[in-house]
C-alpha cells in the first residue's frame, strides 16, 4: 500500500513515512497501525481487531494501543481533541478520519535497475546517478549515527549499463564494503554489507525486466 495524506505519504513496501522527502520514524507497531488505519479508511476499526492484528496470540490491555495512537498523532501534528487524520470511536475504536489517496507507480520500464539500503527497520531508495551517504540531512541517504562523517561515502548507480558502485569521501572513520576499507571505487553487489560508522547497510538490486532466476544482478567492475 502506498497512500498520500496531507504533507505525508506512507509506503507500506518500503515501510517508510515521509514529509517534504523528509523520513518521519514511527515504531514498527505504530506503523502497521497507521497502515490498518488507512487501509480500512473511514470505517472505524475496533480495539479487537487491531489486537488481532498487532498482538496475535498474545494478550495485551488497551493501555497499549492508546500509546500507538498517540505516538502516531505527535509523528503527524495531529491533536485528539480537533483531528485531522485520527480519530478515536470511544468505547469501540480508532479510525483514519483525513482525505487520503492511493499512490499507484507505473510500472518500471524495460532496463530498469531498483536500488535501496537497509539498515534496522529502515529503507533508503536509491536513484539513477550519485547517492551520498553522510550526517549531513541533505544527503540522499541520511544517517544521524556515531561516527558517520557529514559527507562520508557516495554510491553510484548507472541502470543502462547494470552498475552500482561505492567511494569513500574522505571520512573520518572510513567507509567498508564487507570487512575491507573501501580505497577508490569498488562494484557492488545485491546483498552486499556497506558500513559507514557505527551503521550497517545492505545494499539491494533488482531488476525488472530480468527472469525470475535472474534477479540477481552480477557484479561489474568499472
Amino acid at each position: 500500500m502506498r497512500a498520500r495524506f496531507g504533507p505525508f505519504t506512507i509506503d507500506s513496501e518500503t515501510r517508510q513515512l515521509v514529509r517534504d522527502d523528509r523520513e518521519i520514524h514511527l515504531s514498527p507497531k505504530a506503523f502497521d497501525l497507521l497502515c490498518a488505519l488507512i487501509q480500512q479508511r473511514p470505517k472505524v476499526v475496533d480495539k479487537a481487531a487491531l489486537h488481532l492484528r498487532l498482538w496475535p496470540n498474545t494478550y495485551v490491555v488497551d493501555a497499549n494501543l492508546n500509546v500507538l495512537i498517540g505516538e502516531i498523532r505527535r509523528a503527524i501534528a495531529d491533536e485528539a481533541q480537533h483531528p485531522q487524520f485520527i480519530r478515536t470511536a470511544h468505547g469501540v475504536g480508532f479510525a483514519f478520519s483525513g482525505e487520503a489517496v492511493d499512490v499507484h507507480e507505473a510500472p518500471a520500464p524495460a532496463g530498469t535497475l531498483l536500488c535501496w539500503l537497509v539498515w534496522k527497520e529502515r529503507t533508503f531508495p536509491l536513484s539513477e546517478g550519485d547517492n551520498v551517504i553522510g550526517r549531513d540531512p541533505r544527503c540522499s541517504v541520511w544517517l544521524d549515527a556515531p561516527g558517520v562523517s557529514r559527507r562520508h561515502a557516495r554510491i553510484r548507480i548507472d541502470a543502462p549499463n547494470r552498475r552500482v558502485a561505492l567511494d569513500d569521501l574522505g571520512s573520518t572513520n572510513g567507509t567498508f564494503l564487507g570487512r575491507s576499507r573501501v580505497k577508490g571505487q569498488v562494484a557492488l553487489d545485491d546483498g552486499d554489507a556497506v558500513k559507514v560508522g557505527s551503521v550497517e547497510l545492505k545494499l539491494r538490486l533488482w531488476a525488472p525486466d530480468s527472469a525470475p532466476e535472474t534477479k540477481r544482478i552480477r557484479r561489474k567492475m568499472r
